[in-house]
C-alpha cells in the first residue's frame, strides 16, 4: 500500500500549500530512529534488512515522501532496487534504466542530491518525467550514496504531490543516505573478510597435500605454488583449489 504524505494534495496545478515550520519533536525522533539503525548495523542482520529499515524510516521522518527505495547501479550498467516500500519503486528505476535517464540514476553516477519538485514541468528527464507522471509521481529527491568503486547508489524517494520538498527534508534523506551507504560497506567489508579466510585456508589446505606427498616443509610448499601460478599465470587461490580438487589423483 502506497503511504501518502502528511500533506494535503493541491488541487489545481502549481498550487501548493506553504511549507509548515518544522515540527520540534523531528530532531528527536531522526536521533531516535538512528540510534534503532545503528544497531541494526552492529546486530547480524542482512544488508536487505538493514537497508529496509532505511527506506521505511525515510517514509516516517520525512513529510511527503510517500515511499521510497535504494538503487544500486553495478559496473556494466545493471540496475538493481532494494528495500522498496513499494512495488512502484522498481518500474521507476527500471524506466530510468531503460530510458537511460532519470533523478536517481543521476544521483547514483553523478550529483550529490538531485531534486525535481514538480515532475510535469522537468527538462532533464525528458522521457523518464512523463512516465513518471503517468504513475502518479509529481516529485522525488535522491541522494547519493558512497559505497565503493564496483557499485554506485542511491537512496531516493518519490511524492504523490508537487513542492514536497524542503531543507528540512533534504538534512534528513542526507543523513539516511549516509547511514545506507554505510551499511552497504560494511556488508561488502564483511564479505571481503570471508573471501579472504577462505583463500586462506584453500591455500593452508593446498600446503598441506605438498608437504604430504612430497616431503617438503611449508615454505617449499608454497614457493611450488608460487612457481606453478607464476609458469601458468593463474591466480595463486585457484592453483591452490586445483590441488585441492586434485589430491586423491596421485
Amino acid at each position: 500500500m502506497i503511504r501518502t504524505g502528511r500533506f494535503r494534495v493541491p488541487g489545481d496545478r502549481g498550487e501548493s500549500d506553504p511549507m509548515q515550520s518544522a515540527d520540534p519533536t523531528s530532531s528527536h525522533q531522526l536521533a531516535v530512529r538512528m540510534a534503532e539503525l545503528a544497531r541494526g548495523i552492529a546486530a547480524p542482520r542482512s544488508l536487505g534488512d538493514v537497508l529496509a529499515d532505511v527506506t521505511t524510516a525515510a517514509v516516517e521522518l520525512i513529510p511527503g515522501a510517500d515511499f521510497a527505495g535504494v538503487l544500486l547501479v553495478k559496473r556494466g550498467g545493471e540496475f538493481e532496487s532494494v528495500a522498496d516500500t513499494d512495488s512502484l519503486v522498481a518500474r521507476l528505476d527500471q524506466l530510468q534504466h531503460d530510458f537511460g535517464e532519470g533523478p536517481c540514476a543521476q544521483a547514483a553516477l553523478a550529483e550529490t542530491i538531485v531534486r525535481s519538485d514538480d515532475m510535469r514541468d522537468e527538462s532533464r528527464w525528458p522521457r523518464y518525467a512523463p512516465a513518471a507522471v503517468q504513475h502518479g509521481v509529481l516529485s522525488s529527491l535522491s541522494f547519493k550514496l558512497y559505497t565503493a568503486d564496483r557499485t554506485a547508489g542511491a537512496l531516493n524517494l518519490f511524492g504523490l504531490r508537487t513542492g514536497a520538498w524542503d531543507a528540512e527534508a533534504e538534512t534528513t534523506g542526507s543523513v539516511l543516505a549516509a547511514h545506507a551507504a554505510a551499511a552497504i560497506l560494511a556488508a561488502r567489508h564483511g564479505e571481503q573478510l570471508q573471501s579472504a579466510l577462505s583463500t586462506r585456508d584453500r591455500i593452508g589446505q593446498a600446503k598441506g597435500i605438498i608437504m604430504e606427498r612430497y616431503g617438503v616443509d611449508e615454505l617449499r610448499a608454497f614457493d611450488l605454488l608460487r612457481m606453478l601460478s607464476q609458469e601458468s599465470q593463474v591466480k595463486l587461490v585457484d592453483i591452490a583449489q586445483r590441488v585441492v580438487d586434485t589430491r586423491g589423483d596421485g
